[in-house]
C-alpha cells in the first residue's frame, strides 16, 4: 500500500479508503490510485487484513451431492449472494452425508477461520450434525426444515409446493393423484409427501400408496412402467423433475398419451423442464431468493445491526404462492421461501376413463 501511495502521490490512508470504497474520496484521486494499483499489480494481503480486523471475509459452505439440481442451485445462489455482500466462499462438498462427515467439514472450515458457515442440510442426518456446531460459530441451515435454538434456517416450503401440485391436478377433475416420492431421510421427501397427502385428505380423496424413488430418471422410469400397467391412474405427481422425465418416457413407451390420458407434474423447474415432451408442469424453487436470504441471515449474526431484519420475499417471474414467512426468536431466525408453480402442457382436464387403454 505504501508503494501504491507513493506511485499515486497520495497518503497511505487515501489508498486504504479507495480499497474499502469509502465515499469521501474525490473521483480524480480515486482514478489515480486505481491506475497506480493496476500499474504495480497490487493485491491485498487478506491474511494480514484478517489479523487486523479479526474477520476473514470468508464464509464456509457444506453441501452434499452437488450433482443434484437442488443442492447445486442452492450452493450457486449462496455463492453469488456472498460475493454481492463482499465475502468469499469456501465450499466443502461431501460424498456421504452423516453426522460425522458434517462435523469434520465444519471443523475444517473453522480451522480456516471462516466468519460463519452455511450447511445445506437436505437430510435428517446432516441436520442432526448441527447439534455439535462449535460454540459461537454463526451458522445457517439451508433447505432442511430442521430447527433448534441457536440454528437459523432458510428453506423453501416443500409441503406447500406439493399442495400446489396436487390441488392443480384435483382442480382439473382427477379423482386422485399418484405420487413418486424421493429417497428416505431427505427432508424434501418428507415435506413433499406431507403436502401431497394433506391435499388429498383435505379434498376427501383416496390416498394411493406412494412409489419409492431416488431422484433419478431411472427411478421415475421404473415407477412410470408400474403406473402405466395400473388401472385408474390419471394423474401423477413426481417429487422432482428428473423422476418426472423418467415417468414421461415410460408412459410414452407404453403408448399412454400425456396429458390426454395421464397428467404429470414435477418439482424443481429445472432449466430443461420446459423442453420435455410435453413441456412439464412443475413446482418452481427460487434458489436465488434462498441464497440471498441465507447470506442476510448469516451476516446478521456476523455483523449485528448491519443487515436489515426479515422481510417478505417476492417469488420469481411467472410464479405464484403466498409471501414468505420470517420469525426471530432467541437470536435465531426461520425464513420460509414460498414455492412457485409453472403450468405447462403435461397437465390437462381428464375427460373420462382411459379411452383406448
Amino acid at each position: 500500500m505504501a508503494d501504491v501511495a507513493k506511485e499515486a502521490g497520495v497518503s497511505h490512508q487515501t489508498v486504504s479508503r479507495v480499497l474499502n470504497d469509502h465515499p469521501n474520496v474525490r473521483a480524480d484521486t480515486r482514478a489515480r490510485v486505481e491506475a497506480a494499483i493496476t500499474r504495480l499489480g497490487y493485491r491485498r494481503n487478506l491474511v494480514a487484513r484478517a489479523l487486523v480486523t479479526k474477520r476473514s471475509r470468508t464464509l464456509g459452505v457444506v453441501s452434499f451431492d452437488t450433482t443434484l439440481y437442488g443442492p447445486a442451485s442452492t450452493v450457486y445462489g449462496i455463492e453469488q449472494a456472498a460475493r454481492d455482500a463482499g465475502y468469499f466462499v469456501s465450499i466443502v462438498s461431501l460424498k456421504s452425508i452423516d453426522a460425522g462427515s458434517v462435523r469434520d467439514a465444519i471443523d475444517y472450515l473453522a480451522e480456516q477461520g471462516v466468519d460463519g458457515v452455511v450447511v445445506v442440510a437436505p437430510q435428517r442426518s446432516a441436520a442432526r450434525a448441527l447439534e455439535s456446531l462449535p460454540s459461537g460459530m454463526p451458522a445457517v441451515a439451508v433447505e432442511g426444515t430442521y430447527h433448534r435454538a441457536g440454528v437459523s434456517v432458510v428453506c423453501i416450503d416443500q409441503a406447500e409446493g406439493a399442495r400446489l401440485a396436487t390441488r392443480h391436478l384435483l382442480e382439473l377433475g382427477h379423482e386422485t393423484v399418484w405420487h413418486v416420492s424421493g429417497p428416505v431421510d431427505w427432508l424434501e421427501t418428507e415435506g413433499r409427501l406431507e403436502g401431497w397427502r394433506a391435499a388429498l385428505e383435505e379434498a376427501g380423496r383416496p390416498v394411493p400408496e406412494p412409489l419409492a424413488g431416488d431422484w433419478s430418471p431411472r427411478a421415475g422410469y421404473e415407477a412410470g412402467r408400474s403406473l402405466a400397467a395400473m388401472e385408474g391412474v390419471t394423474a401423477v405427481f413426481a417429487a422432482n423433475d428428473q423422476m418426472a422425465l423418467g415417468v414421461l418416457r415410460a408412459l410414452s413407451e407404453a403408448g399412454v398419451r400425456v396429458p390426454e390420458q395421464i397428467s404429470v407434474v414435477g418439482f424443481d423447474d429445472i432449466p430443461e423442464s420446459e423442453f420435455f415432451s410435453p413441456p412439464l408442469t412443475t413446482v418452481r424453487q427460487d434458489f436465488d431468493v434462498v441464497g440471498r436470504h441465507c447470506i442476510e441471515v448469516l451476516l446478521r449474526q456476523i455483523e449485528p445491526g448491519a443487515v436489515p431484519g426479515p422481510r417478505p420475499a417476492g417469488t420469481g417471474p411467472g410464479s405464484t404462492g403466498p409471501g414468505s414467512a420470517g420469525s426471530v426468536r432467541a437470536g435465531h431466525e426461520r425464513l420460509i421461501v414460498p414455492p412457485g408453480f409453472m403450468v405447462r402442457s403435461s397437465t390437462a382436464p381428464f375427460p373420462g376413463r382411459h379411452a383406448g387403454r
